[in-house]
């Protein structure tokens, strides 16, 4: 895939991303369905949910980049099939902030905002950060209840060098 920004180092991190969100989704599809509802303690929010967020949040920042409008997703059910559709929706907004990663930095915003806006970088960087700590997220859920399935250091940075064929 050709780098669509100027700069190497953020192309490669957005890159590192999309494929280790890739990746989360394509193991939570191999673990039993009901792994899906699983919370950490005091909290809430189980793993889909915390899921389903972080691929909407990648939406809402995609939207940002290209002054779209504001979108609205409904949360999608704890199933294979509900992966699936997280899993494309995800790769979709991952390309987007990708592809706008490039444009000069500058006011970031929806359609319906005029002031307050974020800077295109800050977006773009919360875009990533975002997107860790719900990895991270979910990976603790998991192993709070027993199922050490998400190895985070198998989605970092080093891993994904080795992945792309192109070492740390």
């Amino acid at each position: 895939m050709s780098d669509p920004t100027t700069d190497p180092t953020l192309d490669r991190l957005l890159r590192h991303m999309a494929w280790a969100n890739a990746a989360l989704i394509a193991r939570l599809t191999e673990l039993p369905v009901d792994t899906l509802s699983l919370a950490s303690p005091r909290n809430e929010w189980t793993v889909v949910m915390i899921l389903d967020h972080l691929v909407s949040a990648a939406g809402r920042y995609a939207a940002r980049l290209e002054a779209g409008p504001r979108p609205e997703r409904a949360a999608s059910p704890a199933t294979t099939a509900g992966l699936a559709e997280l899993a494309a929706d995800c790769a979709s907004y991952d390309a987007r902030i990708r592809s706008h990663a490039a444009t000069p930095d500058g006011p970031a915003g929806y359609a319906d905002e005029t002031s307050g806006l974020p800077a295109r970088s800050t977006v773009v960087g919360q875009a990533i950060h975002h997107a860790t700590e719900h990895r991270a997220q979910i990976a603790a859920a998991l192993a709070t209840n027993g199922v050490n399935a998400i190895d985070l250091d198998a989605l970092d940075l080093w891993a994904y060098g080795d992945a792309e064929g192109l070492g740390a």
